[in-house]
């Protein structure tokens, strides 16, 4: 069953959460996604998604937590419900220099996600651009990233893939299975949103959304999830976006 998602990530500037939520709500969302900064305090996030009429499916863990502090990570999972545990981003110090480095990052993911496997959550990875730049014996991060964790899923962003350089629906199609969520955002014209670090509302930028969820519906990805990097108004953001994307999915 296909579920339209927010990324509250996408809101981080425009708090408090409460207000967030309920905006997300009356606009006709479901269900978002966490991060990091909202699961500071479990009981009053999770008070706050009742009172909103939200679930929260998925969410975004870092790998020092989700190796460091497994219990933590499988409080917040419980309480909230997700299903799905992503691992979203590698600070540049951190990235591998080489395709070794990537498939052992991707097994070093994988083990730290053995425990959550275990139990029936879905562990992945979420692309950002640098998963497609190419090494130095011409395969890319990710590519690497999935062999060395043939468990892993992949939740797609992809914007960031266009941003990588890389063909949306060869990556789409190289990895279908995987695919157990998506990101949905946009990309303005060149030029365009420099205030918003050239990014759009879903329909209202440069990608083909239709003939991308045409693509996405061939995988078994339910989760589509809107973000935005930087919106200098996340209500519009909110808004414009689920009047594009939920069309698509009906």
């Amino acid at each position: 069953m296909t579920q339209i998602s927010y990324q509250l990530y996408s809101s981080r500037e425009f708090p408090p959460l409460s207000e967030t939520l309920a905006m997300l709500k009356s606009l006709g969302y479901g269900q978002v996604e966490g991060f990091g900064g909202v699961y500071n305090d479990i009981d009053a996030l999770v008070s706050a998604l009742d009172r909103a009429g939200l679930s929260m499916p998925s969410g975004h863990f870092g790998i020092d937590i989700l190796e460091n502090d497994p219990d933590r990570v499988h409080a917040i999972a419980r309480a909230t419900g997700m299903k799905v545990i992503i691992c979203p981003f590698l600070m540049e110090p951190e990235r591998p220099k080489d395709a070794d480095g990537w498939r052992a990052f991707g097994a070093r993911l994988e083990k730290a996600g053995s425990p959550f496997l275990d139990a029936g959550y879905v562990v992945g990875w979420h692309n950002h651009h640098f998963e497609f730049e190419q090494l130095s014996d011409g395969s890319v991060p990710l590519e690497n990233i999935f062999e060395g964790g043939p468990s892993l899923a992949w939740e797609a962003d992809i914007a960031w893939i266009v941003r990588g350089n890389a063909d949306p629906y060869a990556w789409i199609t190289r990895y279908a299975d995987r695919i157990r969520a998506v990101h949905v955002k946009d990309i303005a014209p060149a030029g365009d949103n420099a205030d918003e670090d050239g990014w759009s509302d879903v329909g209202h930028g440069t990608l083909d959304w239709p003939a991308l969820m045409t693509a996405l519906r061939k995988t078994p990805a339910e989760l589509f999830i809107m973000e935005h990097d930087k919106p200098n108004d996340d209500r519009r953001f909110a808004s414009r976006s689920i009047a594009t994307l939920k069309p698509l999915v009906e």
